[in-house]
């Protein structure tokens, strides 16, 4: 009994400090948002709920008009067609009612649109995100001596050498060679830009879609919240191979991100392969524990 409370508390200790071993990713048959990891996506989920409640009474109230207007003033009702050309009451309703929902839409749209924009905390780590046909390079703006790799779709191939077998877990036209590790809660600023044509750097989870736009520069940011992979694309339609350039970023705690750092100055593809490694030592040792407290 008292092994088996020790294996349960073991269990719980190893989920709140191991790294997320699961990925955020699309799912099959899904109809909402992907789950929050920045305050920004959860403001954006909060827009969502928020526009629904004007939505749903707006396209219910017009197929009510629809329905009265079809039974009411059908011409087997209504033989004699009126020739009323206007009523000044309707008009002024018609007229204000939009703009007052407008506004309503408006004011929080946009304040949403400055938080994503224009950030208030001064960035931790800068990261510069370039997008080619058809992948995506990266550039660590840290020290003398930035940070810079590719990072291609993850092939069947290359998988065992990667260690990144695990479909759940990389999932196909989705996982990548190298992914872009950062930090848990620290400020992370993205540079975007295009090398050839205009892409789009979208990341769900966290709320982030910029264009990539060839000779300019944008600049978003985030502050991803809780460890784990997450996954986005390419959004804006840029060539024959659009569908296959995926984006993947792995949220670590910072003494992993430290150490996967230094280790990828001189070997970004051994890097990972330890990053990996340790990760899903971490969440073996997870599933160990909980089959032994059950």
């Amino acid at each position: 009994m008292i092994n088996k409370a020790f294996a349960a508390l073991t269990a719980v200790c190893c989920l709140l400090f191991a790294s997320g071993a699961f990925a955020d990713q699309p799912v099959d048959w899904q109809k909402g948002l992907q789950p929050a990891a920045t305050s920004i996506m959860e403001e954006i989920r909060w827009f969502e709920q928020y526009t629904l409640w004007f939505i749903v009474p707006i396209t219910l109230f017009v197929l009510l008009l629809l329905i009265i207007v079809v039974v009411k003033f059908r011409e087997g009702a209504n033989p004699v067609p009126s020739r009323m050309s206007h009523n000044t009451a309707i008009e002024v309703i018609w007229t204000i009612g939009p703009v007052v929902i407008l506004l309503l839409l408006a004011v929080p749209s946009f304040q949403l649109l400055t938080k994503q924009l224009a950030p208030t905390e001064e960035p931790e780590l800068t990261i510069k995100a370039t997008g080619f046909q058809w992948y995506w390079g990266y550039e660590y703006q840290v020290g003398e001596n930035p940070l810079s790799f590719d990072s291609l779709m993850l092939h069947d191939a290359d998988r065992a050498s990667l260690g990144k077998e695990d479909k759940a877990v990389y999932p196909r036209l989705l996982a990548v060679d190298n992914e872009v590790v950062v930090p848990v809660g620290k400020h992370v600023r993205l540079l975007v830009t295009g090398a050839d044509v205009i892409h789009a750097f979208a990341m769900p989870s966290f709320g982030v879609k910029i264009d990539a736009v060839p000779g300019r520069m944008n600049e978003t940011w985030f502050k991803a919240e809780r460890e784990g992979l997450f996954y986005g694309q390419c959004s804006e339609l840029c060539g024959k191979d659009h569908a296959y350039m995926p984006i993947a970023v792995r949220v670590v705690s910072q003494d992993k991100f430290d150490t996967w750092l230094a280790a990828a100055a001189t070997n970004i593809g051994e890097a990972n392969k330890a990053l990996v490694a340790s990760i899903d030592g971490e969440r073996k040792s997870v599933d160990v524990a909980q089959n032994a407290a059950q």
